[in-house]
């Protein structure tokens, strides 16, 4: 009976602490789902929000993502590729903002660059292009129509020296393989000297002279050369520009006959990863390519109209006066167009035979690019570009001061780059989180571009309309999507 009663007391001193504990468990438990559940609504809270457009786009009736996905991969190229896992299917564009089949509006941040200066659709620019076609939509070649002249003079008041005679193309690829033939007509000689992990475009001999970006085929061109990138993040000599300039002396002396054709280059490298070049690198250049005879070629297809903001073309940065410009992508704010400016001096060299091109310098393009001039006038996007720019890089960089996996912050205007990296001594290349983010920041209404040798550059190329409130949104979001990495 002792042995029962005590047994008692213990069970029921057992279940007593069994319950006190449960007591205190659940309690922990309770007060850790309050406070798990206040910190996701302050999470959501904290979630930025894209800012206000009074603008609603036409409802979309037309095929889904995954039919126009499936038609893709069926009737087009295998080496076209999307952006983002799963790709968006954008059909609406205005200003700064697309819009997707859902009618669901995204900040634009990387369509300057590709296509667009002005902003989506600008009212302006699409009241020239249809003026145009309803009147006449081609005559380049036999007869003589305004819009090109007109254009073509407006576009020399924009250059600076002896630089007044243009040739329109479709496309900076048409531009940049002009420029490289006038060179070697001009100079008699056939080497032509580009950058390392520059871009220039898709025929055989911009490929050539795209040289180093490393998904671009190796496609070897007789007579280029390649020197070494005066890269300040990742090259030998850091800043010093003139270090990196020699090299460009050695393959003159060294690699040719002592003369050079031409020597090629971007102001800022595009899709090589928004590269400045090192500091008094191009007025080193300069004088020792002049020196051997051959003209200096500024690629202005990315940085060109007022993108950077300081100046309206990129070289100017340099404080150089190039003897040939080649222009594409923004000229036209989204229609096929280029152009090659030069001197009346050196154009002579193209009446030895006879060049024309048949669509280039078309009416419609022209009075579409002769708009988009008036429009950074008059809207002052070239002041824009400086002032959103300048304040969204001071962003960034208060971003590159937050999270160690950003490695640099450059570029000028609004033609940014942010490198990430796993590590910030060692600079390897942060390939894998570049997407992720990229992908994060899309999912909440932000689209940007990438780029760099190794895929590992966010590329801010937004519309010259862009804003502070945009700037903002973006810097934002891109925080946000860096955290939950």
């Amino acid at each position: 009976m002792h042995r029962f009663v005590t047994s008692s007391l213990r069970l029921r001193s057992a279940r007593e602490q069994l319950s006190r504990c449960h007591v205190r468990y659940f309690s922990r438990l309770h007060e850790h789902v309050t406070s798990l559940s206040d910190n996701e609504e302050e999470s959501i809270h904290n979630v930025p929000t894209i800012p206000p457009f009074e603008y609603s786009p036409p409802r979309y009736t037309g095929p889904k993502a995954e039919e126009i996905a499936r038609k893709r991969k069926e009737f087009l190229s295998p080496s076209m590729f999307c952006f983002y896992k799963k790709p968006l299917n954008i059909v609406h564009g205005k200003m700064q903002y697309l819009f997707d089949e859902n009618g669901r509006r995204y900040l634009d941040g990387f369509g300057g660059i590709a296509t667009v200066n002005c902003g989506h659709c600008h009212p302006d620019v699409v009241r020239a292009i249809i003026n145009q076609t309803t009147n006449i939509q081609h005559s380049t070649i036999l007869y003589l129509n305004h819009a090109i002249a007109d254009f073509a003079e407006a576009l020399a008041s924009k250059m600076p020296g002896d630089l007044k005679v243009v040739f329109f193309t479709n496309s900076g690829t048409e531009a940049n393989e002009l420029a490289m033939m006038i060179a070697r007509l001009y100079t008699g000689c056939q080497d032509i000297i580009s950058l390392r992990n520059a871009y220039h475009g898709n025929a055989a001999g911009t490929m050539g002279a795209t040289a180093m970006c490393n998904w671009k085929f190796n496609v070897v061109q007789s007579g280029v050369h390649h020197a070494q990138n005066p890269d300040p993040y990742r090259g030998a000599f850091g800043l010093d520009g003139e270090k990196y300039a020699k090299d460009v002396e050695d393959l003159i002396r060294f690699g040719t006959s002592g003369q050079v054709a031409g020597f090629i280059f971007e102001a800022i490298q595009g899709v090589g990863g928004i590269v400045e070049l090192a500091p008094n690198y191009m007025t080193s250049v300069h004088s020792t390519v002049k020196k051997a005879g051959g003209l200096v070629i500024a690629d202005e297809v990315q940085c060109g109209f007022a993108r950077t903001g300081s100046n309206f073309w990129g070289f100017q940065n340099h404080d150089i006066v190039p003897d040939i410009v080649t222009m594409a992508k923004g000229i036209g704010n989204g229609i096929p167009l280029g152009a090659v400016v030069t001197t009346p001096e050196i154009a002579k060299v193209l009446t030895r035979r006879n060049y024309f091109n048949t669509f280039g310098g078309n009416p419609v393009s022209t009075a579409a690019g002769h708009a988009v001039l008036k429009v950074i006038e008059k809207e002052k996007l070239q002041e824009n570009a400086h002032i959103v720019g300048s304040y969204l890089k001071e962003r960034l960089n208060s971003l590159k001061d937050k999270h160690a996996i950003i490695g640099d912050v450059r570029g000028r205007g609004l033609l940014l780059g942010v490198e990430l990296v796993t590590d910030r001594g060692l600079k390897t290349p942060a390939i894998a989180e570049v997407l992720e983010v990229m992908d994060s920041m899309k999912d909440m209404g932000v689209l940007i571009g990438k780029g760099g040798f190794y895929g590992n550059v966010f590329r801010i190329t937004p519309p010259l309309c862009f804003n502070k409130q945009d700037a903002d949104f973006l810097v934002d979001v891109m925080d946000y999507s860096m955290s939950k990495l």
